[in-house]
Order: C-alpha cells, then sequence, then structure tokens
C-alpha cells in the first residue's frame, strides 16, 4: 500500500462502490453454518464449507490484487496510507485480545482451578467432596486421569529450535525493511525470501511435533485441561504463522515485480509488523505453555 506524489495526493481517495464486501460476508456465514451443522451433527454436509470457503478465498484474492492496483498507480495519499496504519494497528490489538483470552483460561487452570479442586483455600471443603484425592499438580488431565495418561513435548528440543527460528525470522523482515529504505531492492528480496523460508522451516517442525504428540505421546485435545490450553495456543498460533509466511510470500513476489518504494511501502511495513506480533506470541508461548 504505497502512496505517490500525484495530482491527487491531497485529497482522500474513495473507491467506486463494490460488492466485495457483502459477497464476502455471505460467504463466511456459509462457513460458519456448515462448521455449525457438522458440529451440531445436522447433516448438512460439507458443501457450505466448501462453496464458502473458495468464494471467500477467490473474493479476498480479488480485493487485495485491487488495492495493490490503486496503490501502484499512485491514487492514495497520506491520509490513505495514516488509514492502512490505524486500521492494521487495530487489527493487531484485536489479535493481542484473542490471545490474551487463551493465555487467560491458561492461567486461570493452572493459578485458580488446581489449587481449589486440590482442597486449598477457603473453599476446600466443597473440593474435596468433588474430587477427593486431586492433587495440584501441572500439568493436570482432571480428576481420575480423565484422558488417559500422557507426556509432554521436551521444551529444550522442538519448541526452543522454532523459537530460534521464530526469532531469527523477525531479525531478517527487519533487515530487509532497512534494505528497502536504501533502495537495495535486490538485498530486500534475498532478506525477504530467507524469512519465508525460517517461517516455512517453523510450520514443518510445529507439524512434525503434533505427529509426534498424538502417536507416540498420547497428547491430544482430549487430554484434559493441558490438552486443551496447549492445542489451542500452539494450534491459534500456527495458523498465526500460516498466514504470516503467505502474507511475507506475496511481499517478496511484490518486491520483485518492482512494488514498493522506499520511502512509501506501508504493505511491506503492516506485513512485518504482523510478523513481529507473532513472534512475541510465540515467546510468550514457550515460555508459559513448554518451559513453566
Amino acid at each position: 500500500m504505497t502512496s505517490h506524489t500525484g495530482p491527487d495526493r491531497g485529497r482522500y481517495y474513495v473507491p467506486d462502490p463494490s460488492a466485495y464486501p457483502f459477497v464476502l460476508t455471505a460467504s463466511l456465514v456459509a462457513v460458519i453454518v456448515g462448521v455449525w451443522g457438522y458440529l451440531e451433527e445436522k447433516h448438512i454436509g460439507l458443501l457450505p464449507v466448501l462453496v464458502g470457503a473458495a468464494l471467500a478465498l477467490f473474493i479476498i484474492f480479488r480485493w487485495f490484487r485491487k488495492v495493490t492496483l490503486e496503490s501502484e498507480s499512485g491514487v492514495y495519499s497520506p491520509q490513505v496510507d495514516r488509514t492502512y496504519r490505524w486500521g492494521m494497528s487495530l487489527f493487531i490489538f484485536s489479535e493481542v485480545m484473542f490471545f490474551g483470552a487463551f493465555f487467560g483460561a491458561l492461567f486461570y487452570a493452572r493459578q485458580l482451578s488446581l489449587p481449589w479442586l486440590s482442597g486449598e483455600g477457603a473453599k476446600s471443603a466443597t473440593s474435596l467432596f468433588l474430587w477427593s484425592g486431586f492433587e495440584n499438580e501441572w500439568p493436570s488431565n482432571g480428576p481420575a486421569n480423565i484422558g488417559g495418561d500422557f507426556e509432554t513435548i521436551p521444551e529444550w528440543g522442538v519448541p526452543f529450535l522454532n523459537t530460534v527460528l521464530l526469532v531469527t525470522s523477525s531479525f531478517t523482515v527487519t533487515w530487509a525493511h532497512h534494505a528497502l529504505k536504501e533502495n537495495r531492492r535486490n538485498l530486500c528480496i534475498a532478506w525477504m525470501w530467507g524469512t519465508v523460508v525460517l517461517g516455512a522451516t517453523f510450520l514443518y517442525f510445529q507439524v512434525g511435533e503434533y505427529i509426534e504428540a498424538y502417536q507416540h505421546l498420547n497428547l491430544t485435545l482430549g487430554s484434559g485441561i493441558y490438552g486443551s490450553t496447549f492445542f489451542m495456543l500452539t494450534g491459534f498460533h500456527g495458523l498465526h504463522v500460516t498466514l504470516g509466511t503467505l502474507m511475507l510470500f506475496v511481499i517478496t513476489l511484490r518486491l520483485m515485480a518492482g512494488h514498493f518504494k522506499p520511502d512509501y511501502h506501508f504493505g511491506f511495513e503492516g506485513v512485518a509488523w504482523y510478523w513481529h506480533f507473532v513472534d512475541v506470541v510465540w515467546i510468550g508461548l514457550f515460555t508459559f505453555v513448554y518451559v513453566l
């Protein structure tokens, strides 16, 4: 989302009316209805999910392509640039709140629920009546070993390696940004490809970690509160890494196509902001999910 000098630089660009917002909303509703039907066993089939997802991806591609063409044509003014910056900032803030809810669930389970169920505190009589013999130990899979015995993933193996990969990727995308501002496009592209490879490698190791957890450690979503919080936090983070890697890949292709200028390149900056956010969330995950 770049900005160029031109006759309309002082004006706020307003695009022509478009059906994209309505069609995208309808397609997402179809996906939600389809998933709801599957979970509630309403037997409406996966057709709404497949059709809605395909239509949503098509509209997203067309919409972002239109924004890219508008950006490169020079119709955006500094005010439009500020609008995009505020929009991306609010989006990342909403993501912070999203992960904050899951971290809050982890904190509640570990620091409040387990001590209460084990008989500690003022409600010890009630807790002992509910779960006699329950011990305040983490990880816990619930009273009477609900979910079966399982093993946790060693933090200094794949999780630590993935931490190194993501932290390194934050440096490479920053170096790419500095190279772009210095108009060293080839160097910028090289650092961006390095960042894409690091993100893809992270996902490769995480998939391997999940396979190991399910096939050999008996660590699943059904492994009590530990399994639930583990896979919800790491799974949603993995989804964000996937989206971030795809965005980095697209930005790299745009750089190779000659898009973005040293002075105006918020499309690049917005993706870099998102990637740094993903990295910070992982550091929190590694600390509170794997280590502590």
